[in-house]
């Protein structure tokens, strides 16, 4: 059993074996608390009985008229909390609070193309493909000179506020944009 709540600043100081995982992007302090200030409706963590984090979720609203949407920022389980339906249980919450308290059209997320794991759990989720972008995910820290630049799916959900699906294609892996072309 695991408890899902509103993340909160005191969690950074407990979140750091989650953080270390491979496919998990972490950021400086300020962006984290810049992320609980300003939408702390959309941050949350699962956490076991004993009180150890299990997982947590940042996210954001942004756009304009029919590009309003809800953003997941981080999604990130610990190794041994995996396939326990947590990450699941996190982004049915950001989808509800997108669609009900921000009125988005539609979520989306940007994830690794060689993380096939949780592209197929994205997909599970009703998400798709809306285009690859092109060197996303920066040089992991080798350099200027490491050709380990990895591109990205932004991947998108309609919701509620989109019946027609505006907010998604079906040939989303044939769109290539560069990473200088989102924002």
């Amino acid at each position: 059993m695991s408890v899902h709540r509103p993340f909160r600043a005191t969690d950074l100081f407990k979140f750091n074996h989650i953080n270390l995982d491979l496919w998990t992007e972490t950021y400086g302090i300020n962006f984290y608390l810049s992320y609980l200030a300003r939408w702390p409706d959309l941050c949350s963590v699962q956490e076991s009985p004993n009180g150890r984090m299990m997982g947590y979720m940042l996210g954001k609203a942004e756009g304009a008229g029919l590009e309003w949407h809800g953003h997941v920022t981080a999604l990130s389980v610990a190794p041994e909390y995996r396939r326990l339906g947590l990450a699941r249980k996190m982004m049915s919450h950001l989808e509800q609070v997108s669609d009900e308290s921000y009125r988005a059209f539609f979520v989306d997320l940007y994830v690794r193309c060689t993380n096939n794991i949780a592209i197929g759990m994205y997909e599970g989720l009703g998400y798709s493909v809306f285009r690859r972008v092109r060197e996303y995910y920066g040089s992991l820290g080798l350099g200027r000179t490491a050709q380990d630049e990895e591109d990205a799916f932004d991947m998108r959900k309609p919701l509620s506020r989109d019946p027609m699906r505006r907010s998604v294609r079906t040939n989303g892996r044939e769109i290539v944009v560069s990473a200088h072309d989102v924002s």
